[in-house]
């Protein structure tokens, strides 16, 4: 029985290079809602969601509280508890609130920063396989090594919600 909610379909939103947060031209995806958790295990729920499809290196905790992206891997967050605000694409992106079920898909190069998080808040974070992760602070030096980066990173083998016929795939290769 699948845990991913019938017909699940991403948000998709392109933030801008703000000059310190690369971002990526490639879609940051939220899928509000999207897997159906199960209430005694929600964490190894969305751990096996990712692991099924591909993504592996999972971690528990949150998002940290200052800006930062990773410019050598794409990332996918998903939410096993509680709730928080998060800022996405940089001090210009835009804040998002993320719920147990939602699962957020970060081009490398997005910018991130959880601004107010429920006490109970727990993110599964995942890479694509062969991913090295680097946290990378918003500054001009980093910046300049980013854009470098980020265009050498390979598209992953399929989408962590929905499989090698997601929404990423469809998003990220048109």
């Amino acid at each position: 029985m699948s845990v991913v909610r019938d017909h699940a379909e991403p948000l998709a939103i392109v933030f801008e290079d703000d000059g310190l947060v690369p971002n990526n031209i490639l879609p940051f995806l939220v899928y509000q809602g999207a897997v159906k958790l199960d209430p005694k295990q929600p964490e190894e729920t969305v751990e096996s969601l990712f692991e099924e499809n591909g993504w592996s290196g999972t971690w528990r905790n949150g998002v940290f509280d200052y800006l930062h992206y990773h410019a050598t891997v794409h990332e996918v967050l998903g939410v096993a508890r509680g709730s928080a605000r998060v800022r996405f694409g940089g001090d210009h992106g835009r804040e998002l609130e993320i719920k147990a079920g939602d699962v957020a898909i970060l081009p490398a190069g997005t910018g991130h920063q959880c601004i107010k998080a429920s006490s109970d808040f727990c993110v599964i974070g995942a890479y694509p396989p062969g991913s090295k992760m680097e946290i990378t602070r918003a500054t001009p030096e980093n910046h300049a090594k980013a854009l470098k980066t980020i265009p050498k990173v390979a598209l992953p083998p399929a989408d962590p919600v929905t499989g090698k016929d997601g929404a990423l795939m469809r998003l990220w290769r048109s």
